[in-house]
Formats: C-alpha cells, structure tokens, sequence
C-alpha cells in the first residue's frame, strides 16, 4: 500500500505529459502554422491571378496603342520620305512609348506627364534595338521605368516599337500584396485568440483532471486513514468521450485506491487494537510471574544452579515486560491520547538522562553539548524523558566499548528546540537508514531472542532490565568492525524504541530525522517552539 501514491503520480504523468498548458499550447502552434500555410498559398494564388489579369489586360491595351501608332506613322501617299511621329497619333496615353527602327538607326521618344514629347537615352535605344521583332510583348527596364514592349515589322520596311510602362501594375499588386498580409495578419490575430479561447474551453476538462491527479498525488497514502474523496465531476467523466473517458477510468482507479485504503486501514486498526489488546492482558501473568520469583527467592532455598535459574526466569519476565509497556504505549499514541503539557526544561532533562546512562554504561564516553542558556518548551515530561532514555540507549547497545556518544541542544534560528545525539560508531548500512523508524525494523537478519550466557548472576539480569527500562532499541548495527560480535547482540532489542521516539516526537509536532556514515550517526529531534500547540 506505500506505493499506492507513486502509482497515482505515474498515472497522472502518463495521462497529461506535458501538461495541459503545454498541450494547450501546442495546438495553438499547431493551428496557426496551419492558417499561416493557408495564407501564404492564398496569397500566392490571388498574386499570381492578379498578375496574369493585368498582363492580359496591359497587352491588350499595348495592342490597341500599337496598332494607332502604326496606323498613324504610315507614310501619306506622294510624301517622299516623310513619315509622322506615331506619338502625335490620337488616343496614346501619357507615358506611352512609340518609335521607329529604320537601317539600324532608333527613332523613339514617350510622353512625358504633361504631354511633352520625350526622347529616349541612348542606352535605351540600344534596349530597344535588341528587341525580338515578332510581336510578342516583354518586360525591359529603361532610365523612365519599367515597361511593356513589342516589336513589329511594318508593312513600309521599317521596325515600330511601342510600349507602356508597367507602374500601373506593379502598383496594383504591391496594394493587393500588402492588403493580403494586413487582412491576414489581422485574420490570423482574430482566429488566435478565437482559437485560444476555443481550445482552452476544450482543454478545461482535462485541466480538472490534472487538478484531482494532482490533489490525491499529494495525499499521504502510505500510511494512517486517507479520506480519497476527492473524483473527477461527472460531465468530465462521461464514456462518450476521449477525456471523458479517461475521467471515467481515473474515477474507477480512484474507487479501486479507496477501497484498498479502507481495507488496509480496517486490518491495521484489528492488528493494533490486538496488540493493545495482547499487551495489557499479558501485564498481570507477568506481573505475577515477576512476583512469585521474588517471593520464592526470598522464602526458599535453591541450590546455586536454581538461583542461576531463577534469576533467568526474572530477567526474561523483566524483558518481556519491558517488550509488552512498549507496546501498550505505541497502542497510546495511536490512539492520539493528548499529552499532560508543563514546562520542561530540556537542558536539565539531557544532564539527568545522560548520568543515567553514565551509570549504565561507564565503558562509553559520555559528553554534553549545552548552550549557555537553559532550552525549555512546552511538552509530556515524562514522554520526552522516554525520547532521550530511547536514543540513548540505542546508541548504547548499538556501539562498542570506547565510543563516544554526543548528547547536545540548541535553539534553531525559527525558535524551534533541537535535541542531537551523536555517536562515532561504525554507522548504519545506508540501506536501512530509510528504515530505522519502522516498527519491528532490525537491520540484522535474524529476529530471535539473542543469546546470553547460561549462568546470569541475579544482579546483572537486574542491571540489564534497569538499563532497558521501558525501551527496546533498533537493532542497527549487529557486528563490530573489528569482527567481535555486535553490542545489539549482547541485550537484545524488539525494533520499536526508535518508532516509540518518532510517534512521541510527531504527537509533540516536531520532527526526527537520521544521518548516518561510518564514524558517524546522528539522531536529530526538532520541537516546537516554547508556546506553540504541539499535535493531539
């Protein structure tokens, strides 16, 4: 079930990547490169026809100039010689060209804008001498501009040239050429944003889908009871189509997630409440275990294997008392029991917790990293005593002789109180760190009851119960470098000291965090600030 989340997120990622903006985006790209392809194929298409119109049309009107000039220029009958300038015929427009090509020699001029003869330059007439005289029209660009001209021999032995220039046309389609581009450019602008508004109306469904991905993607789904409410809306979720479809299947996978949730919640809930259950049963036999040992070493005689046996029975009674008041406390917390507040002085409560273990464990060194200012915050005394007995103790039963153990606090820039426990042991494997919390978690394989020597004089069963306490510590690291056989061997632990040290910590409102590298592991609890409300 703790991969119910990351299934969500890798479900949602395949539904929407890129995204819906990217999507979104996209389309819009997509259509208008579409209607851009579409304009500039109009464009050309109305360009081109525009052009043959007014070739058409300028050669026609090139024909009629041509043929009154050439009727106008004919020689008259009896004139020896004489022929009239085609220019002065009737009906030329102005910039009319009109000449005569006659041995080699150019005779042509057009009119000007206020209907002056103008003659031609000479590179002009050399233009006009390499004219193909077959009376087929031509583009030629001459010092006046460019124009229409045709060559056509005459029935009286000479070559008349006629033209017209070509600034009427070429005017025209530079209008029409720009009026395209504005009408499309503003075309192209009105369906963008009609198309945006378009696709984001269609793409909106998708955008809610997006949303309740998102929304259970960042529920807490491994662990505690999940209230999935949250499903794509029915118009969205509808077989009939494409997004609806995939509402439809996510609102199917979300139905499938809660159920499994509520399933797992429900056999969580009949496993803890049997623990519970379990453990506050197995407090009186065992109490009546503890007790009757006492009473029969005190009122009877044993010879010494049965003192050595006896004092077994009592710290094996010890330890699974020890085992069954961790257990009940977890079914405490659990259950979100609030906490008895009062002021606690951290500072004064590490001194204490740490002589302790001085005691305990002589063969440690033991240091204390305190500011000069006592750190005090507002908490369960006596649950956060249990936090330092905790981390103390599996930095005790986790290292060998000779290592120093690093107890300090400090108040964090925010305000916030942090309680650091430091040790230069061999470290936890990187593999279980993630792990170190977890109920139950022991990075070593085997989860029997370690072995202890045969013969336990009574006062060291004594100690080894003091020294656990109420606590049961993670067993982290089972084996000395040096080959000798791990300190988590020699007590024993159950793999729930550190998961009692979190739930105390988050029903506080803070945090513990781990690191760990060889020759150096350290345990971080962070609460909250003097007078903040710490979680019920």
């Amino acid at each position: 079930m703790a991969n119910l989340s990351g299934a969500v997120r890798t479900q949602r990622r395949s539904w929407l990547k890129p995204g819906t903006w990217h999507l979104r985006t996209r389309l819009v790209l997509v259509a208008m490169a579409l209607l851009v392809a579409i304009c500039a194929a109009i464009g050309l298409f109305s360009y081109a026809s525009m052009d043959s119109f007014l070739t058409r049309q300028l050669d026609e009107q090139l024909t009629g100039a041509a043929d009154r000039a050439r009727d106008f220029g004919r020689p008259p009958p009896g004139a020896s010689g004489y022929k009239p300038d085609p220019l002065e015929g009737r009906g030329q427009r102005v910039g009319t060209l009109a000449g005569r090509i006659q041995a080699g020699q150019v005779t042509a001029g057009f009119l000007a804008s206020d209907a002056t003869r103008k003659a031609l330059s000479a590179a002009d007439n050399q233009v006009l001498l390499a004219l193909r005289r077959d009376g087929v029209p031509v583009d030629r660009t001459l010092s006046t501009g460019a124009y229409r001209l045709v060559a056509a021999q005459t029935p009286y032995g000479d070559v008349m040239v006629t033209g017209l220039p070509l600034a009427d046309k070429q005017s025209t389609l530079t209008s029409l050429v720009w009026t395209i581009t504005i009408v499309s450019l503003g075309g192209l602008v009105l369906i963008g944003l009609a198309g945006t508004v378009l696709i984001r109306r269609t793409m909106k469904p998708l955008e809610q889908l997006s949303e309740v991905a998102t929304q259970v993607s960042r529920l807490p789904l491994d662990a505690g009871e999940v209230a999935l409410a949250v499903r794509v809306p029915p118009s969205n979720a509808h077989p009939g189509t494409e997004v609806g479809s995939v509402g439809h299947a996510l609102n199917q996978m979300l139905d499938n997630v809660s159920n499994a949730l509520e399933a797992r919640q429900e056999s969580e809930m009949k496993v803890r409440q049997f623990v519970a259950d379990a453990s506050h049963e197995l407090r009186t036999p065992l109490t009546a275990i503890r007790g009757y040992t006492e009473l029969m070493r005190m009122t009877e005689k044993f010879t010494p294997d049965g003192q050595r046996s006896l004092a077994r029975v009592q710290s094996q009674s010890e330890r699974m008392t020890a085992l069954v008041e961790d257990l009940l406390l977890l079914a405490r917390l659990d259950e979100g029991q609030p906490l008895k507040l009062s002021e606690v002085d951290l500072t004064q409560l590490v001194i204490e917790t740490v002589s302790d273990e001085k005691v305990m464990a002589p063969d440690r060194a033991w240091h204390l990293d305190l500011p000069e200012e006592p750190v005090s915050v507002r908490g369960d005394a006596s649950q956060l005593h249990q936090v330092l007995v905790n981390l103390l103790s599996n930095a005790r039963k986790h290292t060998p002789p000779g290592t120093t153990v690093t107890t300090g606090v400090m108040r964090s820039a925010d305000g916030s109180a942090v309680i650091t426990v430091t040790d230069d042991g061999a470290g936890i494997p990187p593999e279980f760190v993630d792990k170190v919390f977890a109920r139950f978690a022991r990075a070593d394989a085997s989860r029997a009851t370690p072995a202890q020597p045969p013969l336990a004089p009574a006062s060291a069963a004594a100690k080894g119960s003091a020294a656990g306490g109420a606590t049961a510590g993670t067993a982290l690291r089972t084996a000395d470098p040096q080959g000798e056989p791990g300190v988590a061997s020699a007590e024993g632990t159950s793999g729930l000291g550190l998961s009692i040290v979190q739930s105390i910590v988050e029903a506080h409102g803070g945090t513990v965090e781990v690191t760990s590298r060889p020759g150096r592991t350290e345990f971080a609890v962070r609460l909250l600030m003097q007078g903040a409300a710490p979680a019920s």
